[in-house]
């Protein structure tokens, strides 16, 4: 089982994620913390493999716990899924250099994590199978530093879109079990209609969504949008 510490100050949230966690084969949650110091103690007694790790704690970061940790040597630092409303690059490029599995932008729900948790999941025996004092090729290299990212990441964007918010509106695609409406993807995302209307527009010049229109008995079609 791969044991996971759920670090974030909403106890609530911390509950929910921990039962998300649950759900996915090969994982147990094995604490919830609140706070830097609590996650330390934690990371010492109950030796997780894995941590849940918002940015916003309430005597710190979770990125100056990444740090912290990394300075000690009488305990193995866990590996960390950065589970954040924070979306400045700022964050997001330290996350990546303190090296950070990935990074799950709140709100998601449990399809988000579920794939984050497979990717991590697969990384982890790819490299629990490898013999340690064998060399390997480039084709493995490169199948070990892409397997923890499920499917493409987003083209770079045009001028004047956001990488962060492209990413949030193409995960609202994703995760949702049927099309959707400009609409609906704003209220998901907590961007304006014309904001996601944008950004769709966007992603289906990309060929990553795809447009249908959907005729009623009068007047204009409705735009339809799900994953190409």
């Amino acid at each position: 089982m791969i044991r996971t510490l759920v670090v974030d100050d909403d106890f609530r949230v911390s509950a929910i994620h921990a039962a998300y966690v649950s759900r996915v084969p090969e994982f147990a949650v094995v604490g919830q913390a609140t706070t830097v110091g609590a996650a330390i103690e934690a990371v010492g007694t109950l030796r997780p493999d894995l941590l849940l790790l918002d940015v916003y704690l309430p005597d710190g970061s979770g990125l100056d716990l990444l740090r912290r940790l990394a300075a000690q040597t009488a305990v193995a630092r866990p590996d960390a899924l950065m589970i954040t409303a924070a979306r400045d690059v700022a964050s997001v490029r330290a996350a990546m250099q303190l090296g950070a599995t990935g990074y799950l932008v709140k709100p998601f729900g449990f399809a988000a994590l579920q794939e984050r948790l497979a990717g991590y999941r697969e990384l982890r025996e790819r490299v629990a199978a490898l013999d340690p004092t064998a060399e390997t090729g480039q084709e493995e290299v490169d199948a070990l530093f892409s397997v923890g990212r499920r499917g493409p990441l987003p083209a770079v964007p045009a001028k004047g879109h956001s990488a962060l918010t492209l990413t949030l509106i193409l995960r609202a695609v994703q995760e949702a079990r049927c099309d959707l409406s400009a609409s609906q993807v704003a209220e998901q995302t907590g961007v304006s209609r014309a904001t996601a209307q944008r950004y769709l527009s966007y992603l289906v010049r990309q060929d990553r969504v795809r447009l249908d229109l959907r005729y009623g008995a009068t007047g204009r079609p409705e735009h339809r949008y799900r994953l190409a």
